[in-house]
């Protein structure tokens, strides 16, 4: 089981990747994580957005993505849909190759 800090640096880890590989600085927005008993969901966009609040600056297309606390794995979700419609179909097992709820207990 990861601890926060190490499921954190799994997701800055994943959104530098991402930056380097678009080519524009991005960050994790922080202040919108949400904890679960499975790991922790973060929201990421570019750094000018989200630490200066320059709205020309965001960009589409973000996907907020969890991090599993038991395997380090991250599991990307989509942008078309609310947050709680992936949590419940990941809870649920229903997104796509992820596993039940109870898999976890």
């Amino acid at each position: 089981m990861l601890s926060n800090i190490e499921i954190i640096n799994v997701a800055k880890d994943y959104v530098e990747n991402l930056s380097q590989k678009w080519e524009v600085e991005l960050t994790i927005a922080e202040e919108f994580s949400i904890r679960k008993e499975y790991g922790m969901i973060f929201y990421f966009n570019s750094k000018k957005y989200i630490e200066d609040k320059i709205e020309r600056a965001k960009l589409i297309g973000c996907s907020s993505f969890l991090v599993e606390s038991n395997t380090g794995k991250i599991v990307v979700f989509g942008t078309n849909r609310s947050i709680d419609y992936y949590i419940k179909e990941y809870e649920a097992g229903k997104w796509p190759n992820m596993p039940r709820l109870s898999d976890f207990e």
